[in-house]
């Protein structure tokens, strides 16, 4: 009878704790993390939809590669002029892989002197949106792990080379992840406004340096939480440079109606001197 009761006992914690686990993994996110911002409205309603694209690539293409566990990964693939040991990967921002980021995709890889590489990686799996609750459903049901298996196939994908990362708000997020999962391939990462990892522990295993790109007038990523990531990627050994302007979030998005020429050619800039000085390309 004491091992039945015992037994019972067990049950009845074990059943608690599954509930426990199911509901916690049910509770809306907290804080500024990409999936509190996709629910938030008013972060969509700083995100007017994307003017319209037609926009014909003129070298790149859609290619897939296997991803681990799951359907192949895509990402739009501009290849280089001649052989390269240097590979740039693209993150898009929550709307998707869309027409815009295939122009950038093409844009910096000519920039970069197209001896270069060049894989916009697709995290929606062949999904994009074009109005902000469209983007906030993609961007708040993101699965993580999926994401990260997606980019360890794009490294396989690319071989062993030299990688560098480059995205814009979320993408700005994913760029730094890829970053980490590069390992000693990474080279160098550029965050526009991305969201800032809090995890030291997932920002520990970084092996290049970072450059930062914040607007000043971002409501919705703070300024503490720019300079505590500062501290920590500093604390692995490897510089970060935070280069400000005075713009709203996103004002380096072509495809928004508030992009801003301005401060978007100055930040292209460093960006560019950025990378090209860790790829060490002229």
């Amino acid at each position: 009878m004491k091992t039945l009761s015992t037994l019972l006992l067990a049950a009845i914690l074990c059943s608690a704790a599954t509930l426990s686990n199911a509901q916690s993994c049910c509770k809306k996110p907290t804080g500024n993390s990409m999936q509190a911002l996709a629910m938030n409205k008013a972060f969509k309603a700083s995100h007017e939809p994307p003017a319209p694209i037609n926009y014909v690539p003129e070298k790149g293409s859609t290619i897939s590669f296997p991803v681990a566990g799951g359907a192949d990964g895509n990402a739009f693939f501009v290849p280089s002029d001649n052989p390269t040991d240097n590979v740039l990967f693209v993150f898009h921002e929550w709307w998707g892989l869309n027409d815009y980021i295939r122009r950038e995709a093409e844009r910096w890889q000519t920039m970069l002197g197209g001896n270069i590489e060049v894989y916009a990686i697709d995290l929606y799996d062949g999904k994009s949106a074009v109005t902000p609750d469209e983007a906030g459903k993609l961007m708040g049901s993101l699965d993580p792990q999926r994401a990260q298996a997606i980019i360890t196939g794009a490294l396989k994908k690319a071989g062993k080379k030299n990688i560098a990362t480059i995205g814009w708000c979320m993408g700005g997020s994913w760029s730094f992840t890829a970053a980490v999962l590069a390992g000693a391939q990474a080279k160098g990462c550029v965050m526009y406004y991305g969201f800032p990892e809090k995890n030291a522990n997932a920002i520990k295993p970084l092996r290049c340096d970072v450059l930062y790109i914040r607007a000043n007038q971002d409501g919705f990523i703070k300024m503490g939480d720019v300079e505590d990531f500062e501290k920590k990627v500093s604390a692995t050994g490897h510089n970060i440079t935070l280069d400000a302007y005075d713009a709203v979030h996103a004002f380096a998005n072509p495809s928004n109606p508030k992009y801003d020429v301005k401060s978007a050619g100055l930040a292209q800039i460093e960006a560019l001197k950025f990378l090209k000085g860790k790829l060490g390309v002229q």
